[in-house]
């Protein structure tokens, strides 16, 4: 802490209990000042001498015998009052970052400047500003604090700019030439750890990080922050990561629960949402300068205190420029209150909206520009990997917002759709999600239940996944037959050494396997079904694909068979829905308990109770 003492005479102030100050000195007062509920009992020369202010007052007063002045509105009240009126006296006088300040006003109040006296308390405190207090970085940070109980005085007197700029100036100063003390307890050094490689238990001098004033602006107010950050900004040599990790601190300082997202309620919504509208409107633009989780975060607590839809809206931006860097529980944003639905499907579809919207943007750029100077072509903002991050990012939030009773189906198809096909190269996550709505929403009805199943690709299940939609007695008997197909042309392919090509031929799982009318997709398989498919050696060629590597020369001796099976199983499907399709009305009939067994099962005379379709717990 920086001080100053003016003056060097011992007499001092002393008061009587009443709230009156007096000198200690044998003169007789000969003036009254009040100042606030205190009265001052002091002599008229040493104040006039050096205060232009009291000289005007003095002579406007009519009753002389009392010389009663009243200031009321003096700038940091009578403490202020106090440190001039010792300093008139030639009193010794401390001035520090807590006062400088209040004593800085008060002086200027009373017109205490170098045209009535050489040497001047304005003079005097100006110097110590700027020789001490604007060098110091935790003194500048006081002096700005303490400005905020005597605004607009600190503002006129451009003590709040220059406050302002010595801070900025400071963080923005080069790292490795930090000299002075600072607030870090965010992280701990490897070093002090003893987790640093190269550390062998000797104290070694730890390096500044970059970020090392972020802590210490976080005590300062909304109004003071967001002034310092646009300095920062302004003066262009801090990264936007660093300002972007400042930014992150301030919040979690000063907006209680915002990692949980709790509601605040009363005075402190308007005060905090204030602030996280200040916050979003502070954010660097670069992208990543933030984390997509700190940005879903500020979204989740925008939405519970129903911040200005411009606010919402430029986080949606910002969060689709990096959607691939999120995780499905950080878009589990909850509904306000009186909505049907748990989780708020709308906000994340615009998420999504934008995302696939700055994908097309790209795209048509690029067309423009590639016409023009085909080797100028800027990389790809948003790449393969980042739609297939997307698109699994999806898939597992639709899972997860499927176990809402009261989500509707359009909601559900509609964000499904908004991932291209391109991006889901594998179709475990949507099955999952699909099977997980059908078993959170019984009553769908055909329509329905074939809308929903129409957004998957049954070429694009693992085997994994096949062997358990053949088992799914949620499943319609249609995509149930679509995944036997798929799987017996890829095992059958895979047996007799054909390449992946081989399966390419038969198109879509949408296409030539659904001919049927609507109500083809309605109803489960029943034991005939299944014993029709088996005996077809459907099952055989799925577990031939499954087989271990030690069974290989036994199955080449029948390649022969083996061969014919795949001619019969590319040629017989439509034939084999025909059969089984026609069956639909007993089907829908029975229960799981009807059917013969698991679908690999050999034995076709298994009791009837054996469940053929039982669900088994599924994970993508």
């Amino acid at each position: 802490m920086k001080f100053m003492k003016l003056g060097s005479k011992p007499d001092s102030f002393q008061t009587d209990g009443n709230n009156i100050r007096f000198v200690a000195t044998e003169l007789a007062t000969d003036m009254v000042v009040h100042v606030g509920n205190v009265k001052f009992h002091l002599h008229k020369f040493p104040l006039l001498s050096k205060s232009s202010r009291l000289q005007k007052l003095v002579a406007a007063t009519t009753d002389e015998s009392h010389n009663e002045i009243h200031i009321p509105d003096t700038p940091g009240g009578p403490a202020a009052f106090e440190i001039c009126a010792k300093f008139c006296y030639g009193m010794t006088v401390t001035l520090n970052a807590y006062n400088v300040v209040a004593a800085r006003c008060a002086a200027e109040y009373l017109e205490m400047h170098e045209a009535v006296e050489k040497g001047n308390l304005i003079y005097k405190i100006e110097v110590f500003l700027n020789t001490s207090i604007f060098r110091s970085w935790k003194d500048s940070i006081i002096v700005l604090q303490t400005t905020k109980t005597l605004l607009p005085w600190p503002e006129d007197l451009k003590l709040v700019s220059h406050c302002i700029d010595s801070i900025a100036s400071k963080a923005s100063t080069d790292a490795c030439k930090v000299e002075w003390s600072y607030t870090y307890n965010r992280k701990n050094l490897l070093s002090e750890n003893g987790l640093d490689p190269h550390w062998n238990a000797i104290k070694k001098q730890q390096s500044v990080p970059k970020d090392w004033w972020v802590e210490d602006l976080c005590e300062l107010e909304m109004d003071f922050y967001r002034q310092l950050i646009m300095a920062i900004k302004a003066k262009g040599r801090m990264s936007s990561e660093v300002i972007g990790e400042a930014l992150k601190a301030y919040t979690n300082r000063r907006l209680p629960g915002f990692g949980e997202g709790s509601m605040i309620n009363g005075s402190d919504a308007m005060k905090s949402r204030s602030l996280l509208e200040t916050i979003i409107w502070l954010l660097p633009a670069e992208k990543g300068s933030v984390s997509c989780s700190f940005l879903l975060k500020l979204l989740r607590l925008a939405s519970l205190l129903d911040c200005s839809e411009m606010g919402k809206k430029e986080l949606i931006k910002r969060i689709g420029h990096q959607l691939e860097e999120a995780s499905v529980p950080d878009l589990l944003i909850p509904s306000m209150a009186g909505e049907e639905t748990v989780y708020d499907t709308d906000i994340v579809q615009s998420i999504v909206e934008e995302f696939v919207m700055q994908d097309n943007n790209f795209a048509r750029t690029t067309s423009k520009v590639s016409e023009v100077l085909e080797e100028t072509r800027s990389p790809a903002l948003v790449s393969g990997g980042s739609k297939i991050l997307v698109a699994k990012l999806v898939d597992g939030y639709l899972a997860e917002i499927a176990k809402d009773p009261n989500l509707p189906l359009s909601k559900f198809v509609n964000l499904a759709e908004m991932v291209s096909a391109n991006s889901r190269p594998v179709h475990d996550g949507l099955y999952r999600a699909i099977d997980m709505y059908l078993k959170e929403h019984p009553g769908l009805n055909k329509s329905e239940r074939k809308k929903i199943c129409s957004l998957m690709d049954c070429k694009k299940l693992s085997v994994n996944a096949c062997t358990h939609a053949v088992q799914n007695e949620r499943l319609p008997l249609r995509v149930v037959v679509q995944v036997l197909f798929f799987e017996q042309v890829r095992a059958a392919a895979a047996t007799a050494g054909r390449t992946e090509n081989t399966g390419g031929s038969y198109g879509s799982s949408r296409s030539g396997v659904t001919t049927n009318t609507e109500e083809d997709w309605d109803g489960v398989p029943t034991v005939e079904d299944l014993k029709t498919l088996k005996s077809m050696k459907l099952m055989d060629c799925m577990e031939s694909q499954r087989s271990s590597s030690s069974n290989n020369a036994r199955k080449n001796n029948g390649n022969d068979k083996i061969g014919s099976i795949e001619v019969k199983g590319m040629m017989m499907p439509r034939k084999i829905l025909g059969k089984l399709l026609s069956s639909k009305g007993q089907g829908g009939e029975n229960s799981s308990s009807d059917t013969s067994g698991s679908p690999g099962s050999a034995n076709q005379d298994e009791p009837k109770s054996t469940p053929s379709r039982n669900t088994r717990p599924y994970v993508s």
